[in-house]
């Protein structure tokens, strides 16, 4: 195998990337981009699909296409061993989930639909704060692509299960593409109820079974029904999608949901790691959260968080003043609004000053913020459990539904989408990354700067024995970036100027002090690196118990957080400047002034 080919089909971008063998090994040899058609006036994905590989035949010399027939196997000189590709045009799987209870079988539901790659229009439940004809409404108007629907334990309730499947009929939403198309329902709840269910929606929808996500109160099955979506997604929606068909044919069936790639990506960066990971992907219109914890995906997106289309929705849920406080300055909170407006009249502009940059940026860490909250709350243990408990329990209970994101244990967090890939110096994705997640212990910080991660997942998914070695060598040499490695002991709050832990790297002593930040650079060849926590302080291991580790070749910087966690900044604005300006002076993210400049301006990318 000499040549991969691999297409990720965006809303709004179709990109397509050129993966070569050489005697050296794997490396990127071109990439082009070309406006996605999936919408009208073309409505066929294939038009922005050729467009992006006619510029790439020109970069690289090497012809890709012959007519109407992709060159794969190669023919001479030309075409690509493999051809994969992963979507999210149009939105991407767009899907309605329902359940009994929103915080039990409704609340699985939604993982399920999140993890098999979807974007989750709504959520239906008997408890919800709605009305009947409320209800009603709400479903009619959607177009989803699929609807999942649940409730009930195994043997339990059948009439609540059958109430909200006569909603689906009575409501009776239609489908996105295809008048005569009949929405798949995917029914996941109780089995006692199928018959009931059947009788229902026979008529209006096509009904599939699996197995229900909640056949016990202690249990939650989500990989029968996101296997389902995915089998769905592929064989019936998409072949209706404009141009799909094409595409499907042109892979072989090799097309992926983008999040789903991406997840399986991260799997494989978890495993290689050892360790559990967190992944984010900072859109224009969404913001995608991804954890992998003991080998298992997790996924939420948050739908209305972005840095364009989305913007005006991070500033009313963060407010201004959360964004003002990242900022080396004392804005006036009109400025941030001001320069909001402006971005919701022309989206797709890019920073053209500092100011520019530091604001944008800043809103890029309160939309991350808020997405790993958002994240946090989905991503938990069941609620409903009866939990066993021993007199030793009495004063250390856990309650159900607690998350299960736990950053003292996420080893590794891994940033794209442009507001961390092209920062423009790496100490500013740091920063904003470290600010949003505030990860603890020891953690390593990767970007993913030419978003390949859903090629890499698409191959482990499709074609992961004939090209192992290619997907290694894409990782390791192409995909993942390395920005630095945080040590952030975890601890009472301590008065600032304070040390609260020792670090041993490279024949030196360096202090973590409170209340600051820092970084080292690291040889290229990476050293070994020993924490030594005052004894109130937990770098991993425990309160004032060592961590040792190696520092991986290629990590260049080492970050010395020592700012308590939560993160909290002064309330009082002239200390909270100064404050952030030694942050940044010490990581050197921006050239600061001390003059606050003038309104900043965004100009319209041509």
């Amino acid at each position: 195998m000499r040549r991969i080919l691999a297409a990720d089909i965006g809303s709004t971008t179709t990109k397509v990337t050129l993966f070569v063998k050489e005697a050296g090994g794997w490396r990127l040899a071109g990439k082009m981009v070309a406006p996605t058609t999936v919408e009208a006036p073309d409505l066929d994905v294939m038009i922005g699909l050729r467009n992006a590989l006619a510029k790439l035949e020109r970069r690289t010399g090497i012809k890709f296409q012959d007519g109407a027939r992709l060159l794969v196997p190669p023919v001479g000189e030309d075409g690509a061993d493999i051809f994969v590709a992963t979507s999210s045009a149009g939105g991407g799987l767009q899907m309605m989930v329902t359940g009994l209870v929103g915080t039990m079988t409704a609340e699985s539901a939604h993982r399920a639909a999140l993890g098999a790659g979807a974007v989750v229009s709504d959520v239906v439940s008997l408890d919800d704060d709605r009305t009947l004809i409320e209800r009603l409404e709400a479903i009619k108007a959607m177009r989803p692509d699929m609807i999942l629907l649940t409730g009930g334990t195994d043997g339990g309730n059948i009439s609540d299960v059958a109430a909200i499947a006569e909603y689906i009929s009575m409501a009776r939403p239609e489908p996105r593409f295809g008048e005569d198309f009949k929405i798949p329902v995917i029914y996941a709840g109780n089995v006692d109820a199928r018959d009931m269910v059947d009788g229902v929606l026979k008529e209006t929808n096509d009904v599939t079974y699996t197995d229900n996500i909640r056949p016990e109160l202690e249990t939650e099955r989500l990989d029968p029904a996101r296997e389902e979506i995915s089998r769905i997604f592929l064989e019936h929606v998409m072949m209706r999608a404009p141009g799909y068909g094409t595409l499907v044919g042109w892979t072989e069936g090799a097309v992926r949901p983008t999040p789903v790639a991406v997840g399986e990506a991260l799997k494989y960066v978890s495993a290689n790691f050892g360790t559990n990971v967190l992944g984010v992907d900072i859109g224009g219109a969404t913001t995608d959260v991804f954890s992998v914890i003991d080998g298992r995906l997790y996924r939420t997106v948050s739908a209305n968080l972005g840095m364009s289309y989305s913007m005006a929705n991070v500033l009313a849920e963060a407010k201004p003043e959360a964004i003002l406080r990242w900022l080396p300055w004392e804005f006036d909170e009109n400025i941030v609004r001001n320069w909001q407006f402006n971005k919701m009249v022309r989206p797709t502009t890019l920073p053209q000053t500092l100011e520019d940059l530091m604001l944008e940026q800043a809103v890029a860490t309160e939309a991350l913020r808020l997405s790993l909250e958002h994240h946090r709350s989905l991503i938990r243990g069941l609620k409903g459990v009866h939990q066993r408990r021993t007199i030793s329990d009495v004063f250390h209970q856990t309650g159900t539904g607690e998350t299960l994101v736990n950053m003292m244990e996420t080893g590794a967090i891994i940033g794209s989408g442009g507001a961390l890939s092209h920062a423009p110096r790496w100490s500013q994705a740091a920063l904003i990354m470290i600010n949003a997640f505030q990860p603890e212990g020891v953690t390593e910080l990767w970007v993913d700067n030419q978003f390949l991660l859903p090629h890499v997942g698409v191959l482990l998914e499709t074609a992961r024995e004939a090209a192992d070695e290619a997907i290694r060598e894409i990782l390791t040499r192409e995909t993942l970036v390395p920005v630095g490695t945080v040590i952030a002991p975890v601890g009472p709050a301590s008065r600032e100027g304070t040390v609260i832990a020792d670090v041993r790297a490279g024949g030196e002593s360096i202090a973590v002090v409170a209340g600051e930040v820092s970084a080292l650079e690291v040889p290229g060849d990476g050293f070994e690196v020993e924490v030594i926590p005052k004894k109130d302080y937990d770098a991993g291991n425990g309160p004032g118990v060592p961590v040792g580790f190696a520092v991986k070749k290629g990590m260049p910087h080492l970050i010395l957080d020592g700012r308590h966690r939560p993160l909290e900044l002064p309330r009082d604005s002239r200390r909270r400047v100064e404050k952030v300006k030694r942050w940044h002076r010490a990581l050197s993210a921006y050239p600061v002034e001390d003059k606050a400049p003038a309104q900043p301006l965004a100009k319209e990318v041509s």
